[in-house]
């Protein structure tokens, strides 16, 4: 699913982060930065010992913070890493958290002069954050940045599994009326 906003465009699509064509793809790491399960274990592991090395330099990232490194191996030039909120009960900062990991990755994007990004569902998986909930936060947060910035051409959401696409099509239609 593919809809255009402002100059941009924000697609929806299954598939494998790591092979990605886009100027940037965006790791749901953890504060370390020093590689995990999931999204990280998998960046870390097709991009090659580079990334590492770049994120270890970083000292690590607060939740709701991102930093960028190179791309190593992989088809992106830059692995934007992001760490969202581990979800407890949405009481604790959660919502707000999970849209500044999304809000800051993007403006980092945009700071170095990226044209597009891919992101994963932040949270969605070992955070335990509740698929629906976590898509409605990252879609709004996508759409409102490609209304306010011309600069990002393509925002894409790489979504695991066919589930999770079905989800994020729904709310996007939600929230778009497309």
């Amino acid at each position: 699913m593919e809809i255009k906003i402002n100059k941009g465009t924000l697609s929806l699509v299954e598939g494998d982060i790591t092979k990605q064509e886009t100027d940037a793809i965006v790791n749901a790491a953890n504060k370390t930065l020093r590689g995990g399960g999931g999204v990280d274990g998998a960046i870390h592991r097709a991009g090659g010992p580079k990334i590492l090395e770049e994120c270890i330099k970083t000292g690590g990232c607060e939740t709701g913070e991102a930093v960028i490194t190179t791309g190593g191996n992989l088809r992106a030039k830059y692995v934007i890493h992001t760490v969202g909120p581990v979800y407890r009960d949405g009481k604790h900062n959660e919502p707000k958290l999970l849209e500044n990991a999304y809000r800051n990755s993007l403006a980092l994007a945009s700071s170095k002069g990226l044209k597009s990004i891919a992101f994963p569902s932040i949270s969605t998986g070992a955070y335990g954050y509740p698929l629906i909930e976590a898509a409605e936060i990252a879609l709004d947060t996508a759409v409102d940045y490609l209304k306010g910035h011309e600069d990002i051409g393509l925002i894409r959401f790489v979504l695991f599994g066919q589930k999770a696409l079905e989800v994020y099509e729904k709310k996007l239609q939600e929230l778009t009326g497309c």
